[in-house]
């Protein structure tokens, strides 16, 4: 979007005198008008003056002009000549131009040239740090869908927005019968802020707008953008070239900068003009931007002892409508490039553009999390929203499911276009019936819980008499466990994952498995270590369902049965078999469960064997077939009628 950032954003850039040399040339350069300012440099050139002068601003004029291939070639030549002198800036633009041209390898070697040539530039830092940014960036998990470009978009330049009433706020190069002064630069009128309504083209589809309406109040012969209203209305915030309604008022250098103006509502008409009290004719004020609870108003300034070309500051809104002293973001937001177009989201976000930060292109847009007035580090928002040219000025509806963003992006229907958005919902839903594992009956009044993969409960709910569940739009390409527990069962969990599908039904059964089973409570096998009777971790978890089960039926009683294999003598296995019974008791009983509801605890030894794997037999049995005769039981003697019904199930 070259041509209308530095349309409108590079009167933030300082432009150096030069004297008489070269006049015109270096007159039209410092005017903007970079396609001629290419033209006088270019024949400069060929005459013969091979300078850094000249080659660098041959090579700004096609950069600032977005005609990156011709950049490419010149700062290429520059670097070629003159890379031991080359400045940071240069060698930045020349990395950005290389990367919208789609040399990312190259582009990054640049890029950490930045480090040499200024040994703590935070750019070549910060991709030593993420060598892999461009991989990440461009397959981010999906967010932003049904990019859009919207149909108020002209020929000419068409960007910014900020979304109020039902209505976006934008500003447009498009002509009109009262906006017919050509700004040199790029041979376009002058910017001026418009409307649109706003209209949706489906159901959960792109935003689009109507017919657009310039906003005559507020225009003049010169530049008006960035428009940003109260929520009561009643007050504007906008951007404008510093003119006095007389005539362009400019700096030392004769340099007109930008300025941010406060207009009030007036019936149905805005008027009551005025310039904030921070505003300089030394340096350019811009893209004013209001927090949520509005006691901040953002903006871009290049203003002295920034970090970079602009930055992003803010300054407080006083209850008595005064301001307070303005305040530069920090380096955690501000770079040596460029931040602008601030915009603070409803949710405590602050997204902005930059080309300081790493990113895809030129201008990206990133997020920064507010919280107790700290910014997080930035987050490049990635494609399909950035790529390799500008991108810029983000706004974002205050339900978060809609919003728009500019670019100078390829296949556009101007200079600058607006793009709108839809943040992706795509939901599917997860059902299901939870059976009986032995009978296959469904069973009611089981707990499910959905579980996320961080382990964190999603959501929960009760099955039917049909034993069904379901949980409604579920986020799309998540991981989840669902998790079936009720009394009298053991707990059962299934993973299962949603796909990109949007109102996808996943079906997820679930069978329980009963731990009354007519007479008994069937647990797993509660093993012991070798000759020992001690209870082991994984027998205490075993035990806990017995417990749990003796506590939801509190007249249950119980005896214990415990048998081992035929291994070793009959008269010890029958008193190690006893030993394990009785602490498997004692262990229940720790548990608070009163020792009268165990009527007895049991070992049989190899009594009562289950396969022929005894000392009789001559067959080496497996390891598996004596663990089949190493087994407790849990009978039930008597119980409630809960219990009852159960077991003739």
């Amino acid at each position: 979007m070259k041509k209308i950032i530095f349309l409108y954003v590079l009167l933030f850039v300082t432009v150096f005198s030069f004297g008489q040399r070269k006049y015109a040339a270096d007159r039209y350069f410092k005017e903007y008008a970079y396609k001629k300012s290419a033209e006088l440099y270019k024949t400069i050139y060929n005459k013969g003056d091979e300078t850094y002068l000249v080659i660098s601003r041959l090579a700004d004029s096609h950069y600032f002009n977005v005609d990156f291939d011709k950049a490419e070639k010149w700062y290429a030549e520059l670097m070629n000549k003159f890379e031991v002198i080359a400045s940071p800036k240069h060698v930045f633009r020349y990395a950005q131009t290389l990367k919208s041209n789609g040399k990312i390898n190259e582009s990054d070697k640049w890029l950490l040239k930045l480090k040499e040539v200024k040994g703590n530039d935070s750019r070549a830092i910060a991709l030593e740090k993420n060598k892999d940014y461009f991989v990440e960036y461009t397959n981010k998990e999906k967010t932003f869908i049904n990019i859009h470009n919207v149909s108020s978009n002209s020929k000419y330049s068409d960007f910014g927005g900020f979304i109020y009433d039902n209505t976006l706020y934008f500003a447009s190069t498009r002509p009109d019968e009262e906006n017919k002064k050509i700004y040199q630069w790029n041979n376009q009128p002058y910017l001026n802020i418009y409307t649109s309504k706003l209209k949706r083209l489906e159901e959960d589809k792109a935003l689009d707008v109507e017919l657009s309406e310039k906003i005559t109040a507020l225009s003049t012969k010169y530049h008006e953008s960035n428009a940003v209203i109260s929520k009561n209305g009643k007050t504007m915030y906008f951007t404008r070239d510093n003119y006095d309604g007389d005539k362009l008022k400019s700096d030392k250098q004769r340099t007109t900068h930008l300025k941010i103006y406060k207009a009030e509502k007036i019936y149905e008409t805005w008027g009551n003009v005025k310039e904030l009290p921070f505003n300089s004719d030394e340096y350019s004020t811009g893209h004013p931007a209001l927090s949520a609870d509005e006691k901040t108003l953002y903006f871009v300034s290049d203003m002295p002892n920034g970090y970079g070309g602009t930055d992003i500051y803010k300054v407080a809104i006083e209850d008595d409508g005064s301001y307070g002293k303005p305040e530069n973001l920090g380096e955690t937001i501000n770079t040596e490039g460029r931040e602008m177009f601030p915009f603070a989201g409803k949710d405590n976000r602050l997204y902005f553009a930059s080309n300081g930060h790493l990113g895809l292109g030129a201008l990206d847009i990133f997020e920064s999390k507010i919280e107790n007035n700290t910014y997080s580090d930035p987050v490049n928002l990635g494609a399909p929203v950035n790529g390799p040219r500008d991108d810029f000025a983000f706004v974002i509806n205050d339900q978060r499911t809609a919003g728009f963003f500019s670019s100078n992006r390829e296949d556009g229907r101007g200079d600058d276009d607006i793009y709108s958005f839809t943040i992706y919902k795509c939901k599917e839903d997860i059902n299901g019936i939870v059976s009986d594992s032995r009978t296959g009956d469904p069973i009611d009044k089981v707990t499910v819980r959905l579980i996320n993969e961080k382990g964190e409960p999603v959501s929960k709910q009760l099955t039917n008499l049909d034993g069904s569940y379901s949980f409604d739009k579920i986020d799309c390409e998540k991981n989840f466990i669902v998790v079936a527990s009720k009394d009298d069962y053991k707990v059962t969990e299934k993973e299962t994952a949603t796909l990109d599908v949007n109102k996808k039904v996943l079906k997820t059964d679930l069978q329980l498995e009963s731990l009354i089973v007519e007479d008994q409570i069937v647990i797993n096998p509660i093993y012991f270590n070798f000759n020992l009777f001690n209870i082991r971790e994984d027998a205490e978890y075993e035990l806990e369902k017995i417990v749990t089960v003796m506590k939801n039926h509190p007249d249950m009683i119980i005896k214990i049965e415990s048998h081992t294999d035929s291994r070793g003598t009959k008269e010890y296995n029958r008193i190690l078999s006893d030993n394990r019974a009785k602490s498997t008791r004692d262990y229940i009983i720790s548990r608070g469960i009163s020792s009268n509801r165990i009527e007895s605890a049991t070992g049989y030894g190899e009594d009562q064997l289950l396969n022929d794997c005894n000392d009789k037999n001559q067959k080496k049995c497996s390891e598996e077939e004596h663990q089949q005769n190493r087994r407790s039981y849990f009978y039930i003697l008597s119980d409630t009628k809960n219990v009852k019904a159960i077991v003739n199930k």
